[in-house]
């Protein structure tokens, strides 16, 4: 509980102490702890009724059976989704419309593992057994399909991966996405004007 309060205080820029009593995410993982613990212990029926009860509480849906680490923070977090086999590290976090889902009927681990520090922006959708790695950031909007290597970023429909060096970097700028399409093609036309002389019809000289 102290863990999820502090994770709102660092993370959010417009929290409040006193406002703490109404970010829905303080009671969804709050709930999910308690309902994890009993879906450890086998359980049945109360785990997913607590999940369901918070779900129409705060807007999000954590199954029991996700295993999640401590400092997880959901920001607003209406319409986030998290799946039965999901894995998530410490000092993670999520924003609004996420969601951590399968690709199908698959049995057995079908849904992501996040390691720690991993941010996932407003909308993105990351799908099937696949690793986020450490400090890695799912910009908005994006669908995730495969495994991104630590330290990157990825924007995109299906998601692209930008490496940034191998250096460490603190946060996700949600409005200046790196364009991986765009830069490819600025650096095409930087090609083509470059050597467009090389390619112009040459002239007969006059005797």
């Amino acid at each position: 509980m102290f863990n999820s309060i502090k994770a709102i205080l660092e993370r959010d820029p417009a929290a409040k102490w006193w406002e703490l009593p109404l970010y829905p995410s303080v009671y969804a993982v709050l709930s999910h702890r308690v309902a994890h613990a009993l879906w450890n212990l086998k359980v049945p029926f109360i785990p997913r009724l607590i999940s369901q009860v918070s779900r129409f509480l705060t807007g999000i849906e954590i199954h029991p059976g996700a295993r999640i680490g401590k400092s997880f923070f959901i920001d607003h977090g209406m319409g986030v989704v998290i799946g039965e086999t999901c894995e998530i590290g410490h000092y993670v976090t999520l924003f609004q419309g996420v969601t951590l889902g399968g690709t199908g009927k698959e049995k057995g681990k079908r849904h992501p593992t996040l390691r720690d520090h991993v941010v996932v922006a407003a909308g993105a959708k990351v799908l099937g057994a696949i690793t986020i790695g450490e400090y890695s950031k799912v910009g908005a909007n994006a669908v995730v399909v495969r495994n991104v290597p630590p330290h990157s970023t990825v924007v995109g429909v299906p998601g692209r991966v930008v490496v940034l060096r191998g250096k460490r970097f603190e946060a996700l700028d949600h409005i200046h996405l790196p364009d991986p399409v765009m830069r490819r093609l600025e650096h095409l036309e930087r090609d083509l004007a470059r050597h467009a002389g090389s390619y112009a019809p040459r002239t007969k000289k006059k005797k």
